[in-house]
């Protein structure tokens, strides 16, 4: 059974209760603001457990209650620690995941209160949607999933992930409209429609979940949000990152103002965030779905491709990855399967992750049942883990790890 919430008895006069007039024009304040007949209202919010600490309130609303389950989670503290593009780079300037999570919340607000949607939920799923992300961005996915397939002939894919360390490694009882547009944000799928699929329960929902883990991009590439926020957050994704990255791109030195058929340069992402975002406004408003123009479209399908040619496929990035750190996640995931299986408490996976684990639930009532599926908890440790940790632990494990990690330090061709 959960804990339920308790009151200081050093403090006993602050409850957090309102007073029913407080209530009442807070209640009336939320009532006077016009959203579509599309949009997520809180009332409809679905959660597994029903328990008076989650219900919906004038002051903590449904969707707002899993923004700050959320935000109070480690993994996402983590997610500041982790590659978004460009990774072993000592500059504080580049984005890394935890920024990137925000910017697309930015973007995905915007356009939801253009089309008078549930802010709440957008800011909940955007914040939520890379929690389960890998160390070294897609490529350390790719790594993961390598070694994952090979070992149960299952898939690893962050959305999936990330709907797991939400639900289950959380254990926060976020809502079926959270987790359900976090499995379905697919960043990387551009589509000028988007349409609700109609979900209605959890117990569809946890089908999807598992026929991913089975199948993989198969299942995934069928996806669609239950909801117009969760649609939003899809494109809001790509909106996000596609001029963002352009920016780095150029920080990182490894293009220039020029590159770009544009000829916008960095610029280029201050200009999208102005005309996507105008535009899924203009050709979604009033409709049950999100919609860009074909102009719109085109424009996001040729950029997000021109990034791909020249920097996510470029020698420059790709050749930070060229020695055999894919080795490296093969050899710390059977160095992790192995602690379990030989019951090392001693060990890190133990130490730094099942029993924080263990600890963080007890008092949601639930448990971590870390020996059913080994290699799915040696998955969990190894994708919490930020690009440093992981690192780290690969150069105390393996004594040629050190080489094979570039280390690029603040002070590349300058002086202190």
């Amino acid at each position: 059974m959960a804990r339920e919430h308790r009151d200081n008895p050093l403090a006993a006069e602050l409850t957090g209760r309102l007073s029913d007039e407080t209530m009442a024009q807070v209640a009336e304040r939320r009532s006077s603001i016009k959203l579509s007949r599309f949009a997520t209202r809180d009332t409809s919010a679905i959660r597994r457990d029903l328990t008076d600490r989650d219900r919906d309130t004038p002051l903590r609303p449904s969707f707002l209650r899993d923004v700050e389950k959320i935000m109070h989670m480690g993994a996402y503290n983590r997610l500041s620690g982790k590659t978004q593009v460009f990774s072993f780079r000592a500059d504080d300037d580049l984005c890394r995941r935890g920024l990137h999570v925000q910017l697309v919340g930015r973007v995905a607000r915007d356009i939801g209160r253009g089309l008078g949607l549930n802010e709440d939920l957008i800011e909940a799923i955007a914040l939520g949607h890379d929690i389960g992300h890998t160390p070294f961005g897609h490529v350390g996915e790719r790594y993961l999933n390598a070694v994952y397939h090979r070992e149960t002939g299952r898939y690893f894919n962050h959305n999936v992930q990330s709907v797991r360390v939400l639900d289950v490694l959380g254990g926060r009882n976020l809502t079926l409209q959270t987790l359900d547009g976090v499995l379905c944000h697919n960043g990387e799928f551009v589509q000028q429609s988007f349409e609700t699929s109609g979900l209605a329960s959890f117990d569809t929902f946890d089908r999807g979940v598992e026929s991913c883990w089975n199948d993989g991009y198969a299942k995934i590439k069928t996806l669609r949000p239950m909801t117009l926020e969760g649609c939003v957050v899809r494109v809001s994704d790509i909106i996000a990152y596609v001029g963002k990255d352009r920016q780095d791109a150029i920080r990182a030195g490894l293009a220039d103002e020029s590159t770009f058929d544009d000829g916008l340069g960095g610029e280029y992402n201050t200009w999208a965030l102005t005309a996507f975002i105008g535009d899924v406004i203009e050709n979604s408003i009033g409709k049950d779905h999100i919609e860009m123009s074909d102009a719109g479209f085109a424009e996001l399908n040729r950029a997000k491709r021109e990034n791909s040619e020249k920097i996510y496929q470029s020698a420059e990035v790709n050749e930070d990855f060229a020695g055999p750190i894919g080795e490296f996640f093969d050899r710390l995931y059977h160095h992790e399967l192995d602690a379990l299986r030989e019951g090392d408490e001693q060990s890190a996976i133990f130490v730094q992750h099942i029993l924080p684990t263990m600890r963080h639930l007890e008092p949601y009532g639930r448990t971590y049942e870390w020996e059913e599926e080994p290699d799915r908890t040696v998955v969990d440790f190894i994708a919490s883990m930020s690009d440093e940790y992981f690192m780290a632990t690969c150069e105390a494990l393996f004594p040629d790890a050190a080489e094979y990690f570039p280390r690029r330090t603040y002070f590349e061709g300058v002086k202190p």
